[in-house]
């Protein structure tokens, strides 16, 4: 239970996470689906075939023109959703100056961890079904989604099993994975996203193509964002062939900061082009509380 601490069940357990678009599930819950049924939201007529029932006939259109016609509403659903978790090399940074679990500062994994079981834990807890996919290079173990609630208690053991693996390679991932997913539904990607930027945002537009609604957590450390170095540093990189370099941060802090931001820029420029919620997180911000403002906005329809 290291990724879901009380406190996180106490501040998230009565928020929601509303699927935004119409989604393909098995029974009847929080979300609108496809298919059209009889609950309570209007979706549309359609002349009556014998066999329908009386009861949803709409009177008014009778009387108006003489004719027989059967109101359709949209059937409210569970939501499946997937969980993209990114295990690669580069999340294991722990910067200083993130928020402290168990007394040292998380790394950007465990931060991730954190974000995936409360999201698992709220999702089961509606009833809707959730999945699990870590990845690197590859893709590394995938629990498919359900609603039971032994899923937790799954999701949970594997986030546990889960350490900062080799290299980045999301785009590839991103497309298998989009023509896995047997229905519509939700796809929650939670990672740094230190990949071709190009590359990623093709293949996030075909979980999109595909038709589902997909919501980015893009987690960074606040060093990475900010630079704040300022002796003289060997830093090493933490993927690939782990080399190691010792600069000045002072003369290259300018060049460095403007590529970061033409990164996010450009991130966040691209998931709005393809529909996609983008969501920054700092791992400087406790993830419960940068989670739960997430949720409020979501469900007020701010951003």
């Amino acid at each position: 239970m290291k990724f879901l601490p009380g406190k996180t069940t106490a501040s998230i357990g009565r928020l929601e996470l509303l699927a935004r678009g119409v989604v393909e599930g098995f029974v009847s819950g929080k979300h609108r689906s496809p298919n059209k049924g009889f609950s309570v939201e209007f979706a549309e007529h359609r002349q009556y075939v014998p066999g329908d029932d009386l009861r949803n006939l709409d009177w008014r259109v009778l009387a108006r023109k003489d004719r027989y016609y059967i109101k359709q509403y949209m059937e409210e659903t569970n939501l499946r959703a997937t969980i993209l978790l990114d295990a690669s090399g580069s999340m294991g940074y722990r910067g200083e100056a993130a928020a402290k679990l168990e007394g040292k500062p998380v790394s950007k994994l465990e931060y991730a961890q954190y974000v995936a079981a409360a999201l698992t834990y709220l999702l089961v807890g509606q009833a809707d079904a959730v999945g699990l996919l870590t990845i690197d290079t590859k893709q590394r173990c995938y629990l498919p989604a359900k609603a039971r609630a032994s899923q937790v208690r799954l999701i949970l053991e594997q986030l546990e099993k889960t350490t900062p693996g080799g290299d980045t390679a999301l785009a590839p991932i991103f497309d298998d994975v989009a023509e896995r997913i047997p229905r519509r539904g939700l796809v929650v990607i939670i990672s740094d996203m230190f990949d071709d930027i190009t590359q990623i945002l093709k293949a996030m537009h075909h979980f999109r193509f595909r038709r589902h609604e997909v919501v980015l957590f893009h987690v960074m450390a606040d060093e990475e964002i900010t630079f704040p170095f300022g002796n003289f540093t060997r830093f090493k990189d933490m993927e690939g062939v782990h080399q190691e370099i010792a600069i000045d941060p002072k003369t290259i802090r300018a060049s460095y900061i403007a590529k970061v931001n033409e990164f996010l820029n450009g991130l966040e420029t691209g998931c709005g082009r393809v529909g996609i919620e983008y969501v920054p997180m700092n791992t400087k911000t406790p993830f419960d509380r940068a989670l739960a403002e997430y949720l409020m906005r979501r469900r007020t329809g701010g951003r």
